[in-house]
């Protein structure tokens, strides 16, 4: 099997969207149906994840049904942002129906994720300003993924993209400070691609709502120019953490 680090982001889209899907197991863990799958095409297989969309729970805060869209969204988000936080993932049919399918990520397991969460790393101070755009309701310790050659994925960001503010995460460790300016310029170019192909492409995943709310968080960053602070109206750390 070729692995995940091995292949090119146009390669790995191709072969998600494309390649045939065989399940050869649960993630017994996950509160929705997460299925560990290989996807083979032209003699190429990878190992991804497919989470369709009738596995999905309902939940009482976000629409019925749109959790994998939700995680495609957050892809989308994270290329325009050039960053790499999350796999490449894709809309695809799959063997119970359309879902998203996910590049599986082979994490480093000699890292600690309670000494991670709590580092000072570029990469997650990117993730925490990622998780301001998106609105991250759930980024947990579990969902960071840090692989051998020392890139940071998150992945499960199904409760993404909320109207409401409800950012809950593990990373606070730079709320309230300074942006860097690079971050900055960075929201000011995802800011303008919001206007124009990002906002096709996130409006076929979310509601005229939800994009719009997304602008209103870029434009709250970039015009504080500070990392966010936790909500008193809604807790600020995921339960549980990890």
């Amino acid at each position: 099997m070729t692995e995940p680090t091995m292949i090119d982001v146009a390669s790995a889209l191709r072969l998600l969207r494309e390649g045939d899907l065989e399940i050869e197991g649960r993630l017994i863990d996950a509160s929705n149906a997460t299925l560990y799958c290989e996807v083979t095409l032209d003699g190429v297989a990878v190992a991804c994840v497919y989470k369709p969309i009738a596995g999905e729970r309902p939940l009482w805060d976000f629409p019925e049904g749109t959790l994998a869209h939700r995680e495609v969204a957050a892809y989308a988000v994270s290329e325009a942002l050039g960053w790499g936080v999350v796999p490449p993932t894709v809309m695809r049919d799959g063997p119970f129906g359309p879902g998203m399918c996910q590049l599986w990520i082979d994490v480093d397991e000699s890292v600690d994720l309670g000494v991670l969460a709590r580092s000072d790393l570029p990469q997650l101070r990117r993730m925490a300003v990622f998780d301001a755009v998106v609105n991250n309701a759930d980024r947990k310790g579990g969902h960071l993924l840090p692989t051998s050659d020392g890139h940071i994925f998150g992945v499960d960001h199904g409760v993404c993209f909320s109207v409401e503010d409800k950012l809950r995460t593990l990373l606070w460790g730079w709320r309230g400070k300074r942006l860097e300016p690079e971050t900055v310029e960075a929201l000011r170019q995802l800011r303008t691609d919001l206007d124009a192909a990002l906002c096709q492409r996130l409006s076929e995943l979310l509601s005229p709502r939800e994009v719009h709310a997304t602008r209103r968080r870029v434009d709250r960053l970039v015009g504080s120019g500070k990392y966010p602070q936790p909500s008193e109206d809604w807790p600020a750390v995921p339960w549980p953490p990890f």
